[in-house]
């Protein structure tokens, strides 16, 4: 009998009678699901659909989608739908599996080749000695300690012949690990371009490669061994060296000739797509061809596609998700068809699962001692030892080529998938919970506007762009901020940009002098250059009162703004400004541009070490600050007033700036603010108003609830270029109620999604204000002193600025 995907031990005939594929229907008294065509789409459906729930059900909890694909397969193996033996036998009779088994493979061709290429292989030549100490302890140390103990159990307890036989073989495969398994826990888990995540990405990469090897040679001499001629495994990993040679020095050069000439603004031509995918297929076919298995082409042939845009993105864009929502949930499916939870031998249950438990304890111990000598906190090693740990998609292959060579027989094949199911979905929420990545963003100190204003020196901040169209919204507002000499700004300039097409993210600096080759990193780097050279000549000529440090991050939207956060924590910046995610065009009407946007910036806001301010663009600060610029800060309480009058007062000392503040005040408690912080504010107005210059202007308002608001702020609105106002207001929630019911963007507050509404007539740009929250641990008091304040006070040397 052939084999098909599926592990057996014993071999069986199936005789049919050969039918069409396809049903006429059941108006014709055809049963659809007695003909091959129906039953596939009916497997394809039923195994997308079961995966899709469990993912919107279990993801939220720090599941992987690994881990829901394989309870799809198990649910509609024999240990769930298999029990009922006439829906099982109508939805998934024998003979669908040959044709089920094919396209599964299929599917699994396309989504390991999806994988290669968003993965950079040059990670492995920049990892640092940490990533490679790791690594490599990750692959070998585990591979040696299982080996000793499948010894030990082989000598100490009795076990049946075929177990015995293959029990040093288990201990191989508990020792393997995959980049493409941590990659995809990484993604799931939206810990991709965190600190750690960057980390296990190399480390990842590392063991990965040392993983390659090891079965590449293994699986080779064990099948040249079978078929009588083992000394064609030196032809064999030969031929091997020599695909990956003509993929490399063949294939590449032609994408990337297919690259040039797309360019970055064009859509990737459907020839070239279609050259891809029969380079594709061919390599699969070479694969198996040379005596490899038919994924190995592939593999090598997507690690060779130039990752990002336009080619890279281009692929994964038109085939990411038909592949991995419908073809790869059957994958699971048709190689979990033997297992049955329920059916297992008692005394082999036991050795495995000391095999598979003590190799789980390897590789966490392989990952701890190394990163704990590398200087880890012992909270973010054990972190990184459970993600190391995890195995998934590219596991359960191995495995089952595994069982066809031998390896493995089918029960400890079953057996082992388990393992892998039960330790994969303990693992992922207990990384979830015990590693956070926000937690580094609390800052131990003051670092905001209010605050840097206490001592002379440099401000610190930090401006998100995510098109060229910000470029002048930013700079006019820096120039707005008054940058002079003796209070010079430092903006670091971060360009954030979509990952697609790559599966790690990209942090790169832009250093002055520097000249850094988009090739060297990502073609999408070429896209900031208009950015940088915009910001390069504002700084030139600046006159050193403005330090530029431009950056470009790629990165998902998911996790961009742990690219945000850490930037900040790192710079040790006051104020981060972030623009809105909508936009203005010349008819005065909004456009939406992206909505992930919008949840970047409410991350940012949530978890930020700083300040963070939202800039609303009407066209009267993209057209620069003119002959005058008429600023208006509305002032109702609270520490975000404060920090928009502390950055208002900033801005009023440039010559051109003319700063009005209004002041509203509650009618309804006689001029008498009820808030927390109302001393404060109090204190900060008079100190306002004793220091009232020619520029400045100062207005109380006296409001009883939100239509007096409205109605102050009508008056008003029109005759300004840009208004300022704090996010979150302290005040009396009588005054806002009104407001809260018809909020459109809750990450402006009340008074800025207002300004900022469709229905408003208000032209001006709105900057809306939100001061760090109060560090947990330390007293207010404490925060608020001299000796917290995150302010270098420094000369202001350039030299310094680009070493940091």
């Amino acid at each position: 009998m052939e084999k098909t995907g599926l592990p057996q031990t014993n071999s069986s005939l199936i005789c049919i009678v050969r039918q069409p594929t396809g049903s006429k229907g059941i108006f014709l008294g055809e049963h659809p699901l007695h003909y091959s065509t129906p039953v596939l789409m009916a497997q394809l459906s039923i195994s997308a659909i079961l995966t899709s729930t469990f993912q919107y059900f279990l993801l939220p909890f720090g599941e992987t989608t690994f881990t829901c694909q394989t309870l799809t397969g198990l649910i509609l193996g024999p240990s769930g739908l298999g029990k009922i033996k006439d829906l099982w036998s109508m939805l998934f009779p024998k003979v669908s599996f040959y044709i089920g088994d094919t396209i599964s493979f299929f599917g699994l061709t396309f989504f390991l080749f999806l994988v290669g290429v968003k993965m950079d292989i040059t990670i492995v030549a920049k990892s640092g000695k940490k990533a490679i100490a790791i690594g490599l302890c990750n692959f070998f140390v585990p591979l040696v300690l299982n080996e000793c103990l499948a010894l030990f159990l082989m000598n100490s307890f009795p076990m049946d012949p075929i177990l015995h036989g293959s029990i040093s073989w288990v201990a191989t495969f508990q020792s393997i690990s995959s980049f493409y398994v941590i990659n995809g826990v990484l993604t799931d888990l939206k810990l991709l371009n965190s600190e750690m995540g960057r980390l296990a990405t190399s480390a990842s990469m590392i063991s990965g490669l040392c993983t390659w090897i090891w079965c590449a040679i293994i699986f080779t001499s064990r099948q040249n061994y079978m078929l009588g001629k083992p000394n064609t495994t030196v032809a064999v990993m030969i031929l091997a060296l020599g695909m990956i040679f003509l993929i490399s020095y063949v294939l590449r050069p032609i994408m990337l000739w297919m690259a040039r000439r797309t360019g970055d603004e064009k859509a990737v031509s459907e020839s070239y797509i279609s050259a891809v995918l029969i380079m594709l297929l061919c390599c699969s076919m070479m694969g198996e061809a040379i005596g490899q298995h038919f994924m190995f082409g592939p593999m090598v042939l997507g690690l060779a596609v130039p990752e990002g845009p336009p080619l890279g993105s281009a692929l994964v864009t038109k085939l990411e998700a038909f592949v991995s929502l419908i073809l790869l949930p059957l994958f699971f499916v048709v190689n979990l068809v033997s297992v049955d939870v329920f059916n297992m031998e008692p005394n082999r249950l036991q050795i495995l699962w000391t095999m598979t438990s003590f190799g789980f304890i390897w590789k966490m111990m392989a990952t701890i001692v190394p990163s704990l000598y590398c200087q880890m906190k012992l909270n973010d090693a054990v972190a990184l030892a459970l993600i190391l740990s995890v195995q998934g998609i590219t596991d359960i292959l191995i495995l089952n080529w595994a069982s066809h060579l031998d390896f493995l027989d089918s029960d400890t094949y079953n057996v082992m998938v388990v393992s892998i199911l039960i330790f994969t979905s303990a693992v992922t929420p207990i990384i979830k919970i015990i590693y956070k990545p926000y937690r580094r963003y609390v800052a131990r100190h003051r670092r905001t506007v209010e605050h840097a204003a206490k001592s002379v020196g440099e401000l610190r901040m930090l401006a998100c762009l995510y098109n060229q169209d910000h470029t002048p919204l930013i700079i006019n507002l820096l120039e707005a901020s008054a940058p002079t000499n003796k209070n010079p700004i430092c903006l670091f300039v971060v360009h954030l940009i979509e990952l697609v097409g790559r599966a790690a993210p990209v942090l790169v600096s832009h250093r002055k002098g520097k000249f850094v080759s988009s090739s060297s990193y990502c073609p999408q780097i070429s896209y900031s250059e208009h950015i940088i050279r915009a910001f390069r000549i504002y700084e030139d000529n600046s006159e050193q009162s403005v330090a530029i440090s431009p950056f470009t991050a790629i990165s998902p939207f998911a996790t961009m703004h742990d690219e945000i956060c850490s930037l900040s924590l790192d710079k040790k910046v006051s104020m981060i400004i972030l623009p809105f995610h909508r936009s203005w065009n010349l008819q005065d009407t909004m456009e939406n541009n992206e909505n992930s946007i919008q949840e970047v910036n409410r991350r940012v806001l949530e978890l930020a070490p700083c300040s963070v301010a939202i800039l609303v663009d009407r066209g009267r600060l993209g057209g620069g600050i003119g002959s005058t610029f008429n600023l208006a800060i509305i002032f109702l309480g609270g520490k975000d007033d404060r920090e928009a009058l502390a950055f208002g007062i900033r801005m009023s000392k440039h010559p051109k700036v003319r700063l009005s503040v209004v002041n509203l005040i509650d009618s309804g408690k006689d001029g008498k603010r009820m808030s927390p912080d109302s001393d404060r504010d109090s204190i900060v107005m008079e100190r306002f108003k004793a220091n009232e210059k020619d520029r400045c202007r100062y207005k109380e308002e006296l409001v009883g609830d939100s239509v007096d608001i409205i109605s102050a702020m009508r008056t008003f609105e029109k005759d300004f270029d840009m208004i300022m106002v704090g996010r979150d207001q302290n005040c009396d929630t009588r005054l806002l109620i009104g407001l809260a019911q018809w909020s459109e963007a809750p990450e402006l507050g009340y008074l800025g999604d207002m300004l900022s509404s469709v229905d408003s007539s208000c032209k001006a740009s709105v900057l809306v204000v939100q001061q760090q929250s109060p560090v947990k641990g330390i007293l207010n008091e404490d925060m608020d002193s001299p000796k917290s304040c995150a302010v270098v006070d420094m000369p202001f040397v350039w030299s310094n600025m680009y070493k940091s």
